[in-house]
């Protein structure tokens, strides 16, 4: 299977102006997670086998929309999608506004806003309610994407400086993830135990366009064949049924590091013209297997492995927080990187000359 048509941006190419992350109030603790999650699923051998999950998740703590015991209470689909769309509406705000203050701009400034989620569904879309709260230009234009789970941080930004390329001045990017509210209590699948030891809520914003700042010079994407049952939803009567394949590691170790070789070199650089790998914290088998892919240092993906143990597996919305937490003016050439439904990999290479 080749690359997908990698992209260079065109001359000038798109800034990364402005970033801001957003989490909810409440903190789970992870041994807390893993007694609630007992509590709730029984003990049995299967159960018991699966146990060591929480302690081996690099997950400490995260943040999620409600309090423990909310997720274990009797809730159907309808109602965890309607909390879903208050909720992530609330959080993109909040994104978006911290964002839009650092880079100097105002709502009125924007010329399109790509919103990517893959943990809800809302019609009309999260963008359009959040232009009833904020005072965008009625002409604003909108690309709502679902569907991209945890590639979705670095597609989004991606589609973003395409828009850019395509003469719109000011895009801003949302991406937002309620990974918490996709919890099914009588699923007791290793899939869905898993999801209850990595998964969080989180959102972040981004603004692209002409100006200071980083440039976004290439974007490019990996779609490996006869892997659809690797990582994505199961549609369940109770909501989204997670699915995780635990070959996971085993691809990224196979698989990862010749589609990384073959993007960078169709831009005429190798792995060791990077300075720094952004690379998406899915979970702490995933980072050893990046780790290993590439041939890193441990320090290199340290920031990753801190967001992870700090805010756990926000989906899409993790890699701008490894961003947030890794970017430094002059900081060189960052590549960011990853792996989603499909199952595809997404690039994306961010330019900050020295200073």
């Amino acid at each position: 299977m080749r690359l997908s048509k990698a992209s260079q941006m065109s001359a000038p190419s798109p800034r990364l102006l402005g970033l801001a992350t957003a989490v909810p109030k409440n903190v789970l603790r992870q041994p807390e997670v893993a007694a609630k999650a007992l509590a709730t699923f029984g003990r049995d051998s299967a159960i018991e086998r699966l146990l060591p999950v929480y302690q081996n998740a690099g997950v400490d703590k995260r943040h999620a929309c409600f309090p423990l015991d909310w997720y274990t209470a009797d809730r159907d689909w309808a109602e965890c999608n309607t909390q879903f769309v208050e909720q992530a509406v609330g959080l993109i705000e909040r994104a978006a506004v911290q964002c839009l203050e650092n880079a100097g701009r105002q709502p009125a400034d924007i010329d399109a806003i790509v919103t990517v989620s893959s943990t809800g569904i809302a019609a009309p879309s999260l963008d359009a309610i959040l232009a009833n709260r904020l005072p965008f230009s009625a002409d604003v234009t909108r690309l709502p994407i679902f569907g991209l789970g945890c590639g979705g941080g670095v597609l989004g930004l991606a589609r973003g400086a395409a828009l850019a390329c395509a003469g719109y001045r000011n895009v801003l990017v949302l991406v937002v993830e309620l990974c918490t509210l996709t919890f099914r209590r009588f699923d007791r699948t290793p899939g869905n135990i898993v999801a209850t030891a990595l998964f969080a809520d989180g959102a972040a914003a981004a603004l692209i366009g002409e100006g200071d700042g980083p440039a976004i010079t290439c974007v490019g994407e990996r779609t490996w064949p006869a892997t659809l049952d690797v990582m994505g939803w199961d549609i369940e009567n109770d909501g989204f049924g997670v699915v995780f394949s635990r070959e996971i590691p085993a691809i990224i170790r196979r698989e990862f590091r010749p589609a990384v070789d073959e993007f960078l070199a169709k831009h005429g650089m190798t792995v060791a013209d990077v300075d720094a790998f952004v690379c998406h914290p899915g979970g702490a088998k995933v980072l050893a297997a990046l780790q290993e892919s590439l041939d890193l240092p441990a320090e290199a993906l340290a920031p990753a492995a801190d967001v992870l143990r700090e805010y756990g597996n926000m989906s899409s919305a993790s890699v701008l927080f490894v961003l947030e937490r890794m970017y430094r003016p002059g900081g060189g050439r960052y590549l960011l990187s990853a792996l989603g439904p499909g199952f595809t990999a997404a690039f994306l290479v961010l330019e900050s000359p020295p200073q």
